[in-house]
């Protein structure tokens, strides 16, 4: 006999569980302490099962009864209703620990191990600890599109757009991977392409000028903070590679007897290995470092943190203190000037100036075939680089007849 609102209401607790029959499977547990609760008896394969629907009276009788409803669906198309709910609590259990910072970091941890440059894991690591700080906590499968809307026009609307627009590029790779391993449905941030605004390019300082440039390298030279920074400061305009990867040089990549530092593919953006040929400048100022540094890893280890290199803004750092503003000089905008003065000599080829700057062929096909091309090339440039440099620190007079003199050497190269 069906059961009524009534008779639900008035069900009275006693010392023992018991309980009322609905219909259909469907029953109320009274339980001594006063709880109904709502269960539903049935066979699946033979076997007798329950499921359970919650209490009463946060689900009434109505709702009770439609909830056998579909659990009779589901058993007559062949379904376990209890088995599915077991399932389900399971995924959510899982779903709960697979929290946005663990799938992050874990991501990162991949990548590391895939051979991401050093420069990239630094990167990575910063925009997952601000991204953390807003969604770190939360299920990744339970994250919208809306919350990471409004976590990013946070930033934008702080005035960062280039920070919002990388942290929605890190945490889509992040979101794309979770999807990969089965941990998320979608990706959030895919709608939101296009929504943010769209930060100004902005290239890197750099002096171009060959006087300017010989004031520069004058001002390094009587530069007296920190040793490693001093080093890392006459080095830089002779190698012109980017300063993520001059800071983590360790001694152990420099072939003395070559005269070639081997930069490993972890440690480069391109993730291709990378040979810089040192010129008899760089090799002094280097032996010179190693008298001072030569018990580190690193060349420019760092002044506060034992066994590690020099931090990312070191040589910033020490421009500004030289009187060079972010609007005329940066430690990236050294590799502007290398490949502007070197372009303008038309001594060198464009294609050994790409290789000395670790530029990726945007042909794939002619990058392969390139790829070990224009060494002798590159050996000659770097030293007539230094020397060049050289002429241009010792005054506006030697400058001119630096400039002067491209034209002998060329001819002599092509001789």
């Amino acid at each position: 006999m069906a059961l009524s609102d009534l008779q639900v209401k008035q069900a009275s607790p006693r010392e023992r569980d018991w309980k009322i029959s609905d219909g259909g499977g469907l029953y109320l547990l009274v339980r001594p302490n006063g709880s109904k609760l709502w269960r539903m008896k049935y066979r699946h394969f033979g076997k007798e099962k329950k499921l359970s629907f919650g209490s009463y009276p946060e689900v009434g009788l109505k709702e009770a009864r439609l909830r056998r409803d579909e659990a009779r669906v589901e058993i007559g198309r062949g379904g376990d209703p209890a088995r599915r709910k077991r399932e389900e609590r399971i995924a959510a259990y899982i779903r709960a620990g697979d929290t946005f910072e663990s799938v992050a970091f874990e991501f990162i941890a991949k990548r590391e191990a895939e051979g991401l440059a050093m420069a990239t894991l630094v990167k990575s690591n910063w925009l997952a600890s601000v991204l953390c700080k807003s969604i770190g906590h939360r299920p990744i499968a339970e994250i919208t599109p809306h919350e990471m809307l409004a976590v990013l026009k946070k930033y934008e609307r702080d005035g960062t757009y280039e920070k919002a627009k990388r942290l929605r590029s890190f945490a889509s790779r992040v979101f794309r991977y979770a999807v990969s391993t089965l941990r998320a449905e979608h990706d959030p941030c895919s709608p939101l392409r296009g929504a943010l605004i769209s930060p100004k390019a902005k290239h890197y300082a750099a002096i171009t000028d060959p006087v300017e440039l010989g004031g520069l390298l004058r001002a390094i030279d009587v530069y007296e903070g920190y040793p490693s920074t001093r080093f890392a400061l006459q080095i830089s305009p002779h190698v012109f590679v980017r300063p993520g990867e001059l800071r983590h040089a360790e001694w152990d990549e420099v072939d003395w007897e070559a005269a070639v530092w081997r930069i490993p593919a972890g440690k480069m953006k391109s993730r291709r290995p990378h040979a810089v040929p040192l010129s008899r400048q760089v090799v002094a100022i280097l032996e010179e470092a190693r008298g001072i540094n030569g018990g580190s890893r690193y060349i420019f280890r760092s002044l506060h943190a034992r066994g590690r290199p020099m931090s990312e803004n070191t040589v910033n750092g020490a421009l500004r203190r030289m009187g060079y503003t972010g609007d005329e000089m940066t430690a990236h905008g050294l590799r502007a000037t290398a490949s502007t003065l070197l372009n303008e000599s038309g001594l060198w080829s464009h294609d050994a100036i790409e290789r000395a700057l670790a530029h990726q062929d945007s042909n794939v096909v002619r990058g392969i075939y390139h790829r070990g091309q224009h060494w002798e090339e590159r050996v000659q440039m770097a030293q007539w680089w230094s020397d060049y440099l050289d002429a241009l620190k010792r005054g506006p007079e030697r400058s001119r007849e630096a400039h002067a003199n491209v034209a002998q050497v060329h001819s002599r190269l092509l001789g």
